[in-house]
């Protein structure tokens, strides 16, 4: 088998293992546990370390020199830097147990919460932008692409357990703040 067929069979698992996680497993603990296994988040982090190797596996075993410009290279590294800064700055807002599905915690409205349910993919986003940006290529795309089908469907289970475990309160809450990005005018703090 050659790289691309390698690579397409490999992201195709991914996909059905991302089904299989976040539709069947996240839900099921989601639904009889009110929070994630020890297993199942093993098997979600799991997943998402594997879809993270994914660059050093399909890159080229030599990776080409960085050719995208001062301008894209400076951004590249701006973007990977934030987003990585950012999404350990929000899970320890949250909390790293409740950012991996295992603590009980409360509806978190104030903050960045104001303006992005998902303040955390969205970190992770910009980081895998970053390193896309710094060695683009065909491969580079379909990570990005992978990455907003994973962490979509990860955030969908989350939305039906928040759903489940806030009700009226976080529906009124989804409806006052986008999901990703968006430009609505964010709900008053609740403290």
């Amino acid at each position: 088998m050659n790289e691309l067929s390698t690579y397409l069979v490999s992201y195709l698992l991914l996909i059905l293992a991302g089904l299989f996680v976040f539709r069947f497993l996240v839900r099921r603990d989601y639904r009889r546990r009110g929070r994630l296994s020890v297993w199942v988040t093993f098997l979600q982090s799991l997943l998402f370390f594997t879809y993270g190797g994914f660059p050093a596996i399909y890159m080229p075993r030599e990776w080409p020199e960085i050719h995208v410009g001062w301008f894209l290279h400076g951004l590249g590294l701006f973007l990977l830097t934030a987003g990585l800064f950012f999404l350990l700055l929000w899970m320890i807002r949250l909390g790293v147990l409740t950012s991996l599905g295992r603590g009980s915690g409360h509806l978190e409205t104030g903050g960045v919460y104001r303006y992005t349910r998902n303040p955390q993919a969205l970190a992770c986003g910009l980081f895998v932008l970053g390193f896309a940006l710094l060695w683009p290529s065909w491969f580079a795309l379909g990570w990005i692409l992978l990455y907003g089908f994973l962490i979509h469907l990860m955030v969908l289970a989350e939305e039906e357990h928040l759903a489940r475990q806030f009700g009226e309160d976080y529906l009124t809450y989804c409806s006052g703040v986008p999901r990703y990005l968006g430009f609505r005018k964010p709900p008053p703090l609740n403290r």
